[in-house]
């Protein structure tokens, strides 16, 4: 596989080479924020405020169903009144109980895992909501519980739908007072994610396009990518994870001021050394900064010393800054861009966006 940017503004192989629709997924992220909110509505979850004062609420799920979860901490914020835990697995944690909150999410409505947490909040006597397509496996074990479900037209790809599957887990908290969240805070996230959909959108040349630009920054280096905030760390993982799906790409991710102590000492190493004289291009390091409003004072030095040390090193510097004043838009406005950009990156090298050979291998692998 090699790096030819000139297919990013070759329509046809934009159509070609994304068979799956990976461009069109990413393009719908503002409906799915508007059928999120709706759906959530419509199902009721305003009732669990009459119903639970939870000790903790604890999102279960996996992929981009859990990352669901770090959005949901993310939103809320250190200023919670209780905490957000994500867990990822098939157990729950020995302290949730029965005055805990338990949100099963699972975008296909039959993973394993999220069931088996569900199940088990259920015999605990938890609080159970859980997120996912109608007439699952999910649904299911919701109703028998006499708990809160909320459908969500799951049509698309699983690592495509985040919204729709994050949207009705914010209009819960916020029913709960965790977060402060009017409906037209949706709206505006909506219109922030059709602003980036316009600017990225596939007709439009690299040279105006900011997420072919950003793909264009990534190729043939190793990106270490880096979050100013805990808000800006899950648009980091997500930016990662979907670097790896759908660009079949490698990629580091961390938070500061935690990447101080351990991954800025790769700045010093043999990925980020460049040879002016090598007769082709070789993989580097880039260091992919993700910043926002919220970042500590201190960290703001530290940030702002890692750049120069990058620099001083020859390492290029990438950095984006979220945009809102929301949380949840500032989160749009990071997310919106690179999932666009992890797109372009993969039809740039000639790599389908949507298959995913070894993770469908490995599944099959684990269930024999």
């Amino acid at each position: 596989m090699t790096w030819e940017p000139e297919r990013l503004d070759d329509q046809r192989h934009l159509t070609e080479g994304d068979p799956g629709g990976m461009l069109r997924a990413v393009a719908a992220s503002a409906a799915q924020v508007r059928t999120g909110h709706r759906c959530a509505v419509e199902s009721g979850v305003d009732r669990l405020a009459a119903d639970v004062r939870p000790r903790a609420v604890v999102v279960a799920g996996m992929g981009g169903s859990a990352l669901a979860g770090d959005l949901l901490a993310a939103v809320c914020g250190p200023g919670a009144p209780l905490p957000v835990v994500t867990v990822r697995s098939y157990q729950l944690p020995g302290w949730v109980g029965a005055t805990d909150l338990v949100i099963a999410v699972s975008w296909s409505g039959e993973t394993g895992e999220t069931l088996a947490m569900a199940s088990e909040a259920v015999r605990r006597g938890c609080t159970l909501l859980g997120v996912g397509p109608a007439g699952s496996p999910l649904e299911a074990v919701a109703v028998q519980s006499s708990s809160v479900y909320v459908p969500i037209p799951t049509e698309g790809r699983p690592r495509a739908d985040l919204w729709l599957v994050a949207t009705p887990l914010v209009v819960a908290a916020a029913a709960l007072g965790l977060v402060r969240a009017e409906s037209t805070v949706y709206e505006r996230v909506a219109r922030a994610l059709e602003e980036i959909a316009h600017r990225c959108r596939p007709s439009s040349d690299s040279f105006v396009n900011p997420g072919k630009t950003l793909a264009m920054d990534l190729a043939e280096t190793v990106p270490m990518i880096w979050g100013s905030s805990p808000l800006a760390a899950v648009a980091a993982a997500r930016f990662a994870s979907r670097l790896n799906e759908n660009a079949k790409y490698p990629a580091m991710l961390g938070e500061l001021p935690e990447v101080g102590h351990n991954q800025v000492a790769v700045l010093d190493g043999p990925l980020a050394e460049r040879d002016i004289f090598a007769d082709t291009a070789t993989r580097t390091l880039r260091l992919v900064l993700l910043r926002d409003i919220e970042e500590h004072p201190r960290v703001t030095r530290t940030r702002e010393a890692a750049v120069r040390a990058a620099q001083d090193r020859d390492v290029p510097v990438t950095e984006l800054v979220a945009d809102g004043a929301h949380p949840l838009e500032r989160l749009a406005s990071l997310i919106g861009l690179a999932d666009y950009a992890s797109t372009y990156l993969a039809l740039g090298y000639g790599v389908d966006p949507t298959a995913v050979g070894p993770i469908t291998e490995l599944q099959a692998r684990v269930s024999h």
